[in-house]
């Protein structure tokens, strides 16, 4: 087998690159086994993660054996790897280009480009590349063609890609090898660009690889800087920044939920599903994260795209769109992929993009109502979405729906998605009085807003199990109750809260630090721990359901849970705490971001009652 093995590494395995654009994922064995082009939703360049044989990959180590230490150039996405061996230690360096402005208008450079630098350090090792892209998650028939020193082209329908090394590259049939003994102090390079709709701009390599890669570490370190958050957590708090930016769809504003397909939340099940869009679910969340963290341009980009996008679907609001905005394709199963270690199927598009899921109307005006708060300003024309998301919800709030965990059974009546209806209604009426948003029913919302709460406090709380429920009249919890008081429905410290949140400690804990996100195995049989939900339970002590060490201890007992890089996946395996389901996780990250910042909002605030 030319990929060398039938099993695709662990997936905490992995480490992510990006431009904003797209990102691709590399092993700790120097595979880039993960790349849709040009975009996060494109159909893959390589995916041998999800099939060894047939997805494709590019792979850069030493031969023989090694062991590896990899990290993050400090402040940026740019990933260094060293492989360790018997006569000395390689680095490779990855990373996907990114400018500033300014160079981009006096220098000519590819629209898309991989590149990989190999240097040794110590002593001399000998290095093999295998290069062997297989488009559109391995579909497509290519044309390969050695070009001399132009490097190896590779056309297929619709584009080309073109490697280019100052390694000696020789063409075999569908892929590219070449070996080299690099001694201290050697340094060889390797780009990989896309040709689309016209001739592709080849990079030179040296020099001008050396000014790419330091336009890109200056790029993403003054990126770094804006950063406002100083506390205990800084590195953690900003790497999960740092992957949030590099979620954003830059030409859009759109981030989404994750750059991959199909990593299952359970491995060998058919809990696979396709994250490459951008969820409204997140964008309350996410947007606290980024003011948050003082990324004003981020967040505003981010809720201008929110708004957008809702425009072209009103009054009802799709679950998830592309990155662009518009609708996403319907879901289709790739059968002749074997699946991440044989975890079936593989799927491409997501059909719960069809769902009713009612909490997504509070998301996108709980999302805008912070620009209130950080002194922004709402148009005309935006100010219309949002009355039309207030008519609607006032219309359609007892519908029965899907509800935030997507289950593809009957829809029924979730608390969840009553609190988030209550919460548009309740940011409405506070955008109406701070000036916001004129023109708004007010009669019409807050009797709205009162028979939400009346709903909720009558039939989601169950008097016999001193609990709220997951669901309106039953007797189970899930995780998204701990979200009550977050968007200030209830105390964090009242009665009723403290109990809903013993309970779902109780029914829902799955060792240190570590809540699924509802019990019901018929549901979602055999999934892991759910990343956010274990950061919801430390949010929830910081609020003020706990004390302060009670909050702090239990975030870090979460932070254990991340890989040697610092990224979280969507689960965690309950039995090892390894990553589970797609990855990197755009959700788990605002989490974690928002954790923090709660954490320190309350330390603040004793400190100053102290005084």
């Amino acid at each position: 087998m030319l990929y060398g093995n039938d099993v695709a590494p662990a997936i905490g395995d992995y480490g992510i690159i990006g431009d904003c654009r797209s990102a691709a994922l590399i092993s700790k064995g120097g595979s880039l086994d993960w790349l849709c082009w040009p975009w996060f939703d494109s159909p893959s360049i390589f995916a041998a993660i999800l099939d060894t044989e047939r997805g494709g990959f590019w792979r850069i180590s030493p031969r023989g054996d090694y062991t590896v230490s990899r990290r993050y150039v400090p402040g940026t996405n740019v990933l260094e790897t060293d492989f360790h061996t018997a006569t000395g230690t390689l680095r490779l360096i990855d990373c996907m280009p990114v400018y500033d402005q300014q160079y981009t208008r006096t220098h000519q450079i590819p629209d898309r480009e991989v590149l990989r630098k190999i240097e040794c350090i110590a002593g001399e090792v000998k290095v093999r590349l295998v290069f062997a892209p297989r488009p559109k998650y391995g579909q497509c028939r290519s044309k390969w063609k050695h070009c001399g020193k132009l490097g190896v082209r590779v056309e297929f329908v619709g584009g080309a890609l073109w490697l280019t090394s100052d390694l000696p590259l020789q063409l075999s049939e569908r892929h590219v090898e070449a070996e080299a003994v690099l001694r201290t102090g050697d340094r060889r390079y390797c780009s990989m660009v896309m040709m689309e709709h016209g001739p592709a701009t080849l990079s030179p390599l040296g020099e001008v690889s050396e000014t790419a890669l330091h336009q890109s570490l200056n790029w993403w370190r003054h990126w770094s800087e804006r950063c406002e958050y100083d506390g205990p957590y800084r590195d953690t708090v900003l790497r999960s920044a740092l992957l949030l930016k590099l979620l954003e769809f830059a030409p859009s504003g759109a981030i989404v939920a994750a750059p991959t397909s199909s990593l299952p939340e359970r491995i060998g099940g058919d809990l696979n599903w396709d994250y490459r869009y951008c969820w409204l679910r997140d964008a309350s969340m996410t947007v606290t994260a980024l003011f948050g963290l003082g990324y004003h341009d981020e967040a505003e980009a981010f809720i201008e795209w929110l708004l957008h996008s809702t425009r072209l679907s009103q009054p009802r609001l799709l679950v998830m769109y592309g990155v662009y905005g518009k609708p996403i394709h319907r879901e289709r199963e790739l059968d002749y992929m074997q699946g991440y270690r044989k975890s079936r199927p593989v799927r491409m598009g997501n059909d719960a993009r069809r769902q009713i899921q009612m909490d997504v109307y509070g998301e996108v005006v709980s999302a805008t109502a912070q620009l209130d708060e950080f002194d922004k300003v709402i148009d005309s024309s935006n100010a219309r979405v949002l009355r039309g998301i207030g008519k609607y919800v006032h219309q359609h709030w007892r519908q029965p729906d899907k509800g935030i965990w997507e289950p593809r059974g009957d829809p029924k009546l979730h608390t969840h998605s009553l609190l988030m209806c209550w919460t548009a209604m309740d940011k409405l009426l506070r955008l109406r009085k701070s000036g916001l948003l004129k023109k708004l029913d007010l009669e019409m919302v807050e009797s709205t807003r009162e028979a939400i709460r009346r709903q909720i406090e009558e039939h989601g709380w169950n008097e016999s199990l001193q609990t709220y429920t997951a669901i309106l009249g039953g007797q189970e919890v899930d995780a998204s109750l701990l979200l009550m008081p977050k968007h200030e429905f209830v105390r964090a410290d009242s009665p009723r809260m403290k109990s809903t949140y013993k309970r779902i400690q109780e029914k829902l804990g799955a060792g240190p630090g570590m809540l699924y996100r509802y019990c019901d195995p018929g549901m979602s049989p055999g999934e892991g721990a759910f990343g956010i939900c274990c950061f919801w339970a430390a949010e929830y002590l910081a609020l003020g359901g706990g004390s302060l060490h009670e909050a702090d201890a239990e975030f870090r007992k979460v932070l254990q849970y991340s890989n040697d890089l610092g990224l979280f996946g969507e689960e965690i395996d309950p039995s090892d705490g390894k990553v589970l389901g797609n990855f990197p996780q755009a959700f788990t990250h605002v989490g974690l971001i928002n954790t923090a910042l709660t954490l320190a909002e309350r330390a603040q605030r004793e400190e100053q009652q102290a005084a």
